[in-house]
């Protein structure tokens, strides 16, 4: 009894660290790239030419995210302005000096349900990552 106790707390472990790893990869990879994103619509949006990050916009970002095998359907965006003026109104921009802040988020989706074999607990099914960036916009008009 006790060598098949030993026998299934040792499966255990060498599964949780043989897959670790690549699931934490998977985390530092989709974080990466959301922060990677929510850098370059700012870069846009805060441009000269804009002032602004619209719908069209954010589509364009979950197109560019799909590549990278993120589902576009469950990202979320949040766009606003320091100074509480839309941040999302093409009809008018936000003029230069005034920030833009995006916010980014994407569920988790089970990637931490190995941990369990170890006993920890993992985040609560709604739990998202989030990226956070700010610029000051400088659209003159």
């Amino acid at each position: 009894m006790r060598n098949i106790l030993v026998f299934v707390l040792f499966a255990a472990m060498v599964c949780w660290m043989m897959f670790s790893p690549i699931y934490k990869h998977v985390l530092i990879a989709r974080q990466a790239v959301l922060q990677q994103e929510t850098d370059y619509l700012l870069e846009v949006g805060a441009s000269g030419s804009y002032g602004y990050i619209d719908a069209a916009m954010m589509e364009q970002s979950r197109e560019r995210l799909e590549a990278f095998g993120v589902q576009p359907e469950l990202v979320d965006f949040e766009v606003t302005a320091d100074n509480g003026l839309m941040a999302t109104d093409a009809a008018s921009p936000l003029p230069r000096g005034t920030g833009i802040m995006l916010s980014m988020s994407y569920p988790y989706e089970d990637l931490f349900q190995i941990d369990r074999l170890i006993g920890l607990t993992p985040p609560p099914p709604g739990s998202r990552m989030r990226t956070f960036g700010m610029k000051m916009s400088e659209f003159m008009p």
